[in-house]
């Protein structure tokens, strides 16, 4: 009994030794794509997933508020540029009741437009309780 027990775990072991996870990763593609907007995905998201800038995507999209896309909703992905997103220096922070881009910028002494422009956010008062907002350094 003990030795079958042994046998399985060894499988059991070995199998996942070899699995290879699949994770999703960032296109790296310059070619034009179209993507479908997911729960909880911004410009800014989609942007970094295809490492293209928030407002090419706006504007391929003739959207006039970069805040309204809607789940489902099909999107152009433009080939352009690569962006230049927030890496190494930083930090993240969590949207909590009561919050807003003016105190969390107090809190870490920077003004309110350096976090939206990090976070891609265009209207400075469209922040919610759980979003995860990039702080960068000074």
């Amino acid at each position: 009994m003990r030795t079958k027990i042994l046998l399985i775990l060894l499988v059991l072991g070995i199998s996942l030794a070899t699995t290879i996870p699949v994770a999703a990763a960032p296109a790296t593609s310059s070619l034009p794509t179209w993507h479908r907007v997911a729960r909880g995905e911004t410009l800014f998201s989609i942007g970094r997933t295809y490492n293209v800038s928030p407002w090419a995507i706006q504007r391929a999209n003739w959207l006039g508020n970069p805040n309204r896309i809607y789940v489902g909703q099909w999107l152009y992905i433009p080939a352009g540029p690569s962006y230049p997103w927030p890496r190494g220096c930083g930090s993240y922070y969590y949207v909590r009741p009561g919050d807003t881009l003016f105190r969390i910028g107090r809190m870490y002494g920077l003004s309110p437009w350096r976090i939206a422009q990090a976070n891609g956010i265009y209207n400075l008062n469209y922040i919610w309780v759980g979003q995860r907002l990039f702080i960068p350094c000074h």
